[in-house]
């Protein structure tokens, strides 16, 4: 049975392409590719079937990332074929929680930094000011150096989440 993990940001061009392309790689290392299924979309639609922005793939290039991108929206229907749904900032989370059709789909959202803070739970109510401070920084508005950043904290909890993906495979019957 194949793991899916779908990463959300604002437009699907910067930032969860970007998780996306990470964990793929992540996901690869580990051997695991033929079992986990890895996408990504936005929450909105301005930018579908665009390719990633351009700083987004001049910084995963220099860092050894290969990506190959258009950009679409989720759907609230993807819930049922989804494992989890990463956003990448708690906007995203409240967003995806609201247009999860179940209570069992809404728990399913996770926020991408929560996996790189192990004290930190990733079953935070989609209220709770602190997971403010777990926020991947939309870098679409400002220069190159936000885009090195969000790879920087994307990357930091890839770790954590491909150990959270490879602990919930071990734990399913096959």
């Amino acid at each position: 049975m194949t793991y899916r993990v779908c990463f959300v940001c604002t437009g699907n061009i910067c930032r969860s392409p970007m998780a996306e392309s990470v964990f793929r790689a992540r996901v690869e290392e580990a051997g695991l590719e033929g079992r986990v299924e890895v996408d990504s979309a936005g929450t909105g639609d301005w930018h579908a079937g665009e390719g990633a922005d351009p700083r987004t793939l001049s910084v995963l290039e220099e860092n050894g990332y290969s990506l190959d991108h258009t950009a679409r929206v989720f759907e609230p229907s993807w819930f049922a074929r989804l494992d989890l749904v990463i956003a990448l900032d708690s906007g995203h989370l409240k967003a995806l929680r609201r247009l999860a059709p179940t209570k069992e789909d809404a728990r399913k959202v996770r926020l991408l930094r929560s996996y790189a803070h192990p004290s930190t739970s990733a079953s935070h109510s989609p209220s709770d000011p602190a997971q403010d401070d777990l926020d991947v920084p939309d870098p679409y508005y400002g220069g190159r150096s936000g885009f090195t950043e969000c790879l920087e904290m994307v990357e930091e909890a890839s770790t954590g989440l491909l150990a959270a993906v490879r602990e919930d495979l071990e734990g399913r019957v096959t």
